[in-house]
């Protein structure tokens, strides 16, 4: 028998990853082609921001679909769309 791997969790607000790369693949792009297109030598570089928190990987993939970041995170960012860890940051 073969163990089925832990899933990640997903934030039930968020975009599905699935969804990320569909509405991606709809605007002319893939996560692959836009980080060469940003000079990332690594072409996976920007999956990073699929899994965990990344503003700059965030904002580079929401403008190339045309939204806000926090539209396809809202978990990630509070209402004045700073980033959950620069918040946490300024108040101390």
């Amino acid at each position: 028998m073969s163990e089925k791997k832990a899933q990640k969790k997903h934030h039930s607000r968020d975009w599905h990853r699935a969804d990320i790369v569909a509405e991606l693949r709809k605007s002319g792009w893939s996560l692959r082609r836009l980080a060469i297109h940003h000079g990332y030598s690594s072409p996976t570089t920007l999956t990073t921001a699929l899994t965990r928190p990344w503003p700059k990987g965030e904002r580079l993939i929401a403008s190339a679909i045309g939204v806000d970041p926090a539209t396809i995170w809202p978990s990630r960012y509070i209402a004045n769309g700073t980033t959950q860890k620069s918040s946490n940051h300024r108040k101390k």
